[in-house]
């Protein structure tokens, strides 16, 4: 997508149909707005976690809206009157550049990347929902294009501020349990492998289908895709696993400073070749990083606790779980809103550390003021880029149903090459990256 376009041509083509043209490296930064000025933000995606998202930026100036689904939508245009509306994103940012400073994107995962280059190339900060993007190769763009423009940029794992997972990192980084070398990580939830469509219902009048497909190969629609279980078709989603993972990991990555894993295998039920299973576990080995061991984090998708929480008889005192951390001299069990110490007797008057994480000032304020000019947000793609591409790894892993060593630098499998069959994602003519 090397050509500028323009809204004439845009608009010459039929039914604003799917043959997309992105600026590549057109385009300069746009200064940082002062602390005291409105940033102007355009939202694509607006239902779901869009409207969350929309929320959480709304007390800035809210210049622009698109969605390709007036459903979908809601009630966001009613709510922002002065926005301007659109259904094509590319039609948006063309038009609104001026009016522009950044972009929130919170779309289904197979078109967070081609909106998310377009405005990054055009010089606007980013925030972005999880898993970040729907390849590998996708994911390494968007990060390498916001570091080489400098642009600030937020992942959605927005769970990164809450107290507990703060104080989680705390215990660990201050060594309450010794050396971390294994780490167990789930999600208790059966959702995948949704059934085939069989009947072929027309497109609702609320909905652009060829717009919403984007980049993705061509197909009839049908309710099962749109507008949730999307996520849950390899074409436009990731599974549970994209769906969950980074805000899971999000835990472990933090409190034992993960950056990319060096080998990973996986398993689950037989692969289905258009859709994401229902269970998988994912075993990930990550280097030494500097004083730190070695460490090899397990991941989960399934029904129940692993069998490793299982076999102890670990459980919270409240709150569901969702990692397990076993170091030399304990183990620490936590979720989101809990955690607690094991051996209890060994722990019992255990006195925490000193807060050495500082409160958060909110997850969008933190996007904001680093927009502004402010220190970068903690969910950052430099920081939250290789957690993202982790998750994709695993199910990479799995589709490939063989233990694969990784090289995050060169973006291969040196014994896996039928890897890069998935690496990098095929689209549609005219949406190439």
């Amino acid at each position: 997508m090397s050509q500028r376009f323009t809204r004439r041509t845009l608009l010459g083509r039929t039914a604003l149909s799917g043959a997309g043209l992105l600026l590549a490296g057109v385009g300069v930064q746009i200064g940082r707005a002062s602390p005291n000025e409105k940033l102007g933000i355009a939202c694509i995606g607006l239902g779901n976690r869009g409207a969350a998202n929309v929320g959480g930026v709304s007390g800035e100036n809210v210049a622009a809206l698109c969605d390709v689904d007036d459903q979908t939508a809601g009630n966001m245009y009613q709510r922002f009157p002065k926005a301007r509306k659109y259904y094509d994103y590319r039609m948006m940012l063309e038009e609104m550049d001026r009016q522009i400073d950044a972009v929130v994107v919170s779309t289904p995962d197979h078109t967070h990347a081609h909106p998310s280059v377009m405005a990054l190339r055009m010089g606007k900060h980013l925030y972005l929902e999880k898993p970040l993007a729907h390849s590998l190769h996708e994911a390494r763009l968007i990060c390498d294009i916001a570091r080489e423009r400098k642009l600030a940029t937020q992942l959605g794992a927005q769970r990164h501020v809450m107290d507990n997972m703060h104080r989680v990192v705390e215990l660990i980084q201050s060594g309450a349990i010794g050396e971390v070398k294994e780490v167990h990580s789930w999600i208790d939830k059966e959702r995948g492998m949704p059934a085939l469509p069989k009947d072929r219902p027309e497109v609702r009048s609320t909905l652009k289908w060829d717009l919403w497909l984007g980049p993705a190969r061509e197909r009839p629609y049908s309710p099962e895709y749109v507008p949730y279980k999307w996520r849950f078709w390899w074409d436009f989603g990731t599974g549970e696993t994209g769906n969950w993972a980074c805000h899971i990991l999000d835990i472990p990555y933090w409190a034992l400073k993960l950056k990319y894993p060096t080998k990973v295998k996986a398993e689950g039920p037989p692969l289905h070749a258009e859709t994401t299973p229902r269970s998988m576990t994912c075993h990930f080995q990550f280097p030494a990083r500097g004083d730190l061991p070695p460490v090899e984090l397990h991941w989960y998708h399934t029904k129940d606790e692993p069998e490793a929480v299982k076999s102890r008889g670990l459980k919270l005192d409240r709150g569901g779980a969702n990692n397990l951390f076993i170091g030399t001299e304990g183990m620490l069990l936590c979720g989101f809103d809990n955690r607690k110490l094991f051996p209890e007797e060994k722990y019992r008057d255990f006195k925490p550390p000193e807060k050495t994480v500082p409160d958060s000032p909110g997850f969008y304020r933190e996007w904001i003021d680093a927009c502004k000019g402010g220190p970068p947000a903690t969910c950052n793609f430099e920081y939250s880029g290789p957690m993202a591409e982790t998750a994709l790894l695993g199910n990479l892993a799995y589709r490939l149903g063989e233990e694969m060593e990784w090289d995050a630098e060169r973006l291969i499998s040196p014994n896996c090459p039928v890897a890069d069959l998935y690496i990098k994602t095929p689209y549609r003519k005219g949406w190439e990256l």
